[in-house]
């Protein structure tokens, strides 16, 4: 059993998601946390019972927060809030993520500035321990005012409401009543498009591993050379994930029989940009990264609903607004279309007799009669092109909603679908190259790669067979492509 999360609304981390998300980590509340909840929420009900005029809690939403409430309306304002806005369409998030969303909503009302009762998170706190996950649709979000929608769903069966209600009333969890202001705090925040974006981030690192493991071997297997890696060239041109790159090709590259055996006879000055260059272009691809989960390392412990509470003061505010995400999101799939684009340049080595040094064509065992890997690179640039069409980015489309409140909104749901599609094509193109270049190793045989190269080949034939006649490669491929989201061929460890 993974160890328990304890949620204090400070310091969630990546790691503390994907655990909750993919590992079904239990989940619990810091002490700290409900004092603070505790606190804020007599704030909210001392300002109302002031008549002190506070959105969503006496007043309507949105353009309509110039109708006042009365205080006998209290508990239909927030249920109908809820019910108006479980409008989401489209397909479900898959489980990880709405356990995200989960794990993220309850840390962040945890942190004190909401005005909600302990009860609140509390229960989202149990349904994450009672594996309850509401349905909870993908599509509807602009992350402006938050992801209304997907939040108000997930809401929806807090209050028993809809099939995900009863599902709740099955595992003997108690529905909640909203009381003022708890229905605003509850779907005023980044948290689906941040659910999603931090389990991007940490497939995205594994893949970015991944792909030197997949580049070596290509290099390995077209007989290249690893100068271009020595920490000299890095060190006069100090990015630090590029220098992290060349290191990473060096460990993988060492003690290479392959290398030793074409050492003095190579009449090639230079290799082309494909595989001299990995560690500049995959070191940009890192930078990317990295700016990536700095922006969503905060977010996951930041106020993102409205208004907020600050000791006895209720101030509106805009910390819903979900372009900080947004733009990590469409940062990250620029990024793996890069990494994706690089890597199909290589399998084209690996395949092309005209550049290929002296490999089979297409790596077949009999070309002619056979084709070998020919298809594979053909979906491999299918993928790279539709990689280039996602990457356009979404942060930038903004279309005003709610009678022109809402003008400016950063589209965070759409970019988080498009980088999650980018990464699965970018999984999927660096398997086609693991394949193809253990396939090229086979016919170097009995030369040995460097030693972390062939820890890569020993990986890829536990999954896979050596090609030795053409057959469908359907299968491989997706096993391969599964076994790098699951850290199978990082060369450092998921």
């Amino acid at each position: 059993m993974p160890a328990t999360i304890t949620l204090d609304g400070h310091s969630l981390s990546i790691a503390d998601v994907v655990a909750v998300a993919r590992h079904g980590a239990p989940v619990a509340i810091a002490p700290q946390g409900l004092a603070a909840l505790a606190a804020s929420r007599r704030a909210v009900e001392t300002a109302a019972a002031r008549g002190d005029v506070i959105y969503g809690v006496n007043t309507g939403f949105g353009k309509l927060a110039h109708v006042r409430i009365k205080p006998e309306q209290t508990r239909d304002l927030q249920r109908n809030l809820i019910r108006s806005h479980a409008s989401g369409v489209g397909d479900p998030l898959p489980v990880d993520v709405v356990r995200a969303m989960m794990v993220l909503r309850a840390n962040v009302l945890i942190r004190g500035t909401s005005g909600v009762r302990p009860a609140l998170p509390q229960l989202i706190v149990e349904m994450l321990n009672a594996q309850v996950h509401p349905r909870v649709p993908s599509q509807g979000s602009v992350g402006a005012s938050g992801d209304l929608a997907p939040l108000a769903h997930l809401a929806l069966a807090m209050i028993g409401e809809g099939d995900d209600g009863a599902v709740l009333r099955s595992r003997r969890l108690q529905p909640i009543t909203l009381e003022a202001k708890e229905g605003l705090a509850f779907v005023n925040g980044t948290q689906a498009q941040t659910g999603l974006a931090a389990l991007l981030v940490r497939d995205a690192w594994v893949l970015w591993r991944t792909a030197h493991a997949a580049a070596a071997m290509s290099l390995e297997a077209v007989r290249g050379t690893p100068v271009p890696f020595d920490p000299r060239i890095h060190d006069a041109r100090p990015h630090p994930s590029q220098q992290r790159s060349a290191a990473l090709l060096r460990q993988l590259l060492a003690d290479s029989e392959i290398r030793e055996s074409h050492r003095e006879n190579d009449p090639r000055v230079q290799d082309a940009y494909s595989l001299r260059c990995t560690p500049q272009v995959l070191g940009a691809v890192g930078e990317a990264l990295a700016f990536a989960e700095r922006l969503v390392a905060t977010e996951l412990n930041a106020a993102t609903d409205n208004p907020l509470v600050f000791g006895d003061d209720v101030l509106s505010g805009g910390n819903f607004h979900g372009q900080p995400i947004a733009l990590a999101l469409d940062v990250i799939g620029i990024a793996l279309a890069t990494l994706a684009g690089l890597a199909e340049r290589r399998i084209d080595r690996l395949v092309n007799p005209d550049l290929s040094s002296g490999l089979p064509a297409f790596l077949a065992r009999d070309p002619g009669i056979e084709s070998g890997f020919m298809t594979p690179q053909i979906a491999a640039a299918a993928l790279v092109a539709e990689c280039r069409v996602l990457a356009t980015p979404a942060s930038v489309q903004s279309v005003p909603t709610e009678g022109n409140q809402e003008d400016i909104v950063p589209m965070g749901m759409t970019a988080a679908w498009k980088g999650g599609r980018i990464l699965a094509n970018a999984e999927r193109i660096v398997a086609v190259e693991l394949l193809a270049g253990a396939q090229g190793l086979e016919f170097l045989k009995p030369l040995a790669p460097g030693r972390g190269v062939a820890r890569t080949f020993e990986a890829v034939r536990a999954v896979v067979p050596a090609l030795d006649g053409d057959r469908p490669f359907t299968a491989d491929i997706e096993r391969v492509a599964a076994g790098i989201r699951e850290g199978q061929f990082d060369p450092e460890g998921a």
